[in-house]
């Protein structure tokens, strides 16, 4: 096992082209086909499930078991929910994210028919402070208080219908990535875009070094975890251990960096795989990278789903750090690297427990919790002064 070199130009440049590429949950082919042509390119086998979710796989030395990196392609959005009267667009939120950090965003519209794009920007309904005065200020905040201006000569709904927009549209955040000659990354959809990067860059790594990995490894890109029904497919019950790649929580009370990988010990679906989460930290340490470990409270990534549809398998999450996730997002180079250098460090592992994980279950008493878990009894106590 070693730390293999990360080629860093491959790593940036892919992270900008996946995050130029619109990919709301629910609207996310063109992502998975760039994605797609990544592995073939680094020659690495794929297949496609019915929805559209992809899995990559490098052979391990072992047969029977085997382990899964997941990460997500797809992105919060929006959707067109009403044409309305003054030429202006109401729509949803595709995600958990809040209007507040879509005011002012440029969008591209995506109607039926597929050689047609529109732009716009998200604005508030009182956008004009020589118009409005300072009530552009006491306004409130929700998607109830924003539309979409749509550049095009239009003043009504029938305007709109004229052009093919209809109910039920998608609506992308642009992402407008830029890097800093320092190494900060600056984009809308860092969740997840540079994760796949970082993931594919993991695997170029393997392969162009023609490393032997001990067990099979799938890389699972996923659709729909915005919306949460990520990996709930894809993968079958000889995967003894899922690690999902997404981003780590950088704001006030959190330990996460942005040029640190970072670790996940809790999110709020509970906390992640004792045994896993350690050896992952224990690789970090033992091969020098910086590291921190977190929790995080209004959060949940790939492990939940798949977990929550049955697969019996360890889980355990690595996160790039991100600074107003949801929002104006920032990430460093440095921490992306990171955790594709952890990748390669895992992917060259054996399994937590090499025998004990080879099938999903197993006798009770070669359980290898009383070794590696230890807990003594709490003390009795006496009577109480109640007797």
């Amino acid at each position: 096992m070693r730390l293999l070199p990360i080629d860093e130009d491959y790593l940036r440049e892919t992270m900008l082209e996946l995050l130029r590429m619109p990919s709301p949950s629910g609207r996310t082919d063109s992502v998975m086909q760039l994605v797609g042509e990544h592995l073939t390119k680094l020659g690495v086998s794929t297949t496609v499930t019915r929805r559209g979710v992809l899995r990559a796989t490098l052979p391990g030395e072992l047969p029977g078991s085997s382990r899964a990196v997941a990460v997500h392609a797809d992105t919060i959005g929006c959707m067109v929910k009403r044409l309305k009267d003054n030429g202006r667009l109401e729509v949803v939120p595709v995600g958990t994210h809040s209007a507040r950090f879509a005011e002012g965003a440029h969008v591209t519209i995506f109607v039926d028919d597929l050689e047609t794009i529109y732009t716009g920007t998200v604005i508030p309904l009182l956008s004009s402070g020589h118009n409005y005065g300072d009530a552009v200020d006491t306004q409130g905040v929700g998607w109830e208080h924003v539309e979409v201006r749509v550049d095009e000569p239009v003043g009504g709904a029938a305007d709109l219908a004229a052009l093919g927009i209809q109910v039920g549209d998608f609506v992308a955040l642009d992402a407008s990535p830029q890097v800093t000659p320092n190494g900060f990354v600056k984009s809308r959809h860092l969740d997840d875009k540079a994760g796949v990067a970082a993931c594919l860059a993991a695997y170029k790594a393997l392969t162009e070094a023609g490393v032997g990995i001990p067990v099979t490894a799938h890389l699972l890109v996923t659709i729909g975890e915005e919306v949460g029904v990520g990996a709930t497919h894809g993968l079958d019950d000889s995967v003894a251990e899922l690690v999902a790649v997404d981003n780590a929580v950088v704001a006030d009370g959190q330990q996460s960096r942005e040029e640190t990988v970072n670790i996940g010990m809790h999110d709020s679906t509970g906390p992640f795989d004792y045994h896993l989460t350690r050896r992952l930290l224990a690789l970090a340490r033992e091969h020098h990278l910086p590291v921190r470990r977190d929790i995080y409270r209004f959060y949940r990534s790939d492990a939940a789903p798949a977990v929550e549809s049955g697969l019996e398998l360890r889980t355990a999450l690595v996160g790039f750090g991100i600074d107003s996730s949801h929002g104006h997002e920032r990430t460093h180079l440095d921490g992306v690297r990171a955790v594709a250098e952890l990748l390669v460090l895992y992917l060259q592992s054996p399994l937590t427990f090499e025998e004990w994980d080879a099938t999903p279950t197993g006798p009770l008493e070669e359980f290898p919790s009383v070794t590696v878990q230890p807990a003594e009894p709490e003390p009795e106590h006496g009577p109480g002064r109640w007797g």
